[in-house]
């Protein structure tokens, strides 16, 4: 009678052997390769460590005449030393991170339909950085004050790429120009971040809480 465990003069169980082997080698190498690949990247390294006990992140989506920096400032007054606000200028709130240049090459104020409380007209610059004495209710909410007393602050790489092709014509140059030029005339200290929201998400992780900034 014929051996059962045999079939062409293997040994079944070598069989076995050699095809669990294989599975086992072929897992493993899909396994080796997988180890091998480099994290995938998600983004920059922003905000960072913030100081201070109490942290604050303000989703600035709009101008709203101002406001939005008021909130940031009352923030940052009471807590002193103590405090960190991040600031994330997104949505219509995007121009805020723009030098007086932009805004006057792009017709920032005109197009956006934002006026300089100073004027009462089309800002043709940007009217809460560095502002005249007495133009801002309170002088500690200008932009310039913010950035003196350690706000952290990114701008949406999304708005700023959707907004500056919209105004691009306004200078005459492309939409890559405008985007470029952009990024070159932030106001100091500002980053450039994948979205808004990304930056929003990233300093609640780095332990701010929200607060609606618009």
């Amino acid at each position: 009678m014929r051996d059962q465990s045999k079939t062409d003069g293997t040994p079944r169980r070598s069989f076995f052997g050699m095809a669990a082997m294989s599975v086992f080698g072929l897992f493993g190498a899909a396994t080796t390769a997988a180890h091998a690949q480099p994290a995938p990247s998600d983004g920059p390294n922003w905000p960072g460590p913030l100081k201070g006990r109490h942290k604050q992140v303000f989703d600035i989506y709009t101008i709203n005449a101002g406001f939005p920096l008021g909130f940031t400032n009352n923030f940052i007054t009471p807590n002193g030393d103590t405090g960190t606000a991040v600031m994330i200028f997104r949505h219509e709130g995007l121009p805020y991170a723009l030098n007086s240049a932009m805004w006057e090459k792009y017709k920032v104020g005109e197009t956006l339909k934002i006026i300089d409380p100073e004027t009462k007209v089309a800002a043709v610059k940007n009217p809460y950085f560095q502002p005249k004495p007495g133009v801002l209710g309170n002088p500690d909410a200008a932009l310039d004050r913010l950035i003196a007393r350690g706000a952290v602050m990114g701008a949406c790489g999304v708005a700023m790429r959707g907004q500056s092709r919209r105004l691009a014509p306004n200078a005459g140059v492309t939409p890559d120009e405008a985007f470029a030029e952009w990024s070159a005339n932030l106001l100091p200290g500002v980053t450039i971040l994948p979205s808004g929201t990304w930056g929003v998400n990233r300093a609640q992780e780095a332990g701010a809480t929200y607060c609606a900034g618009g």
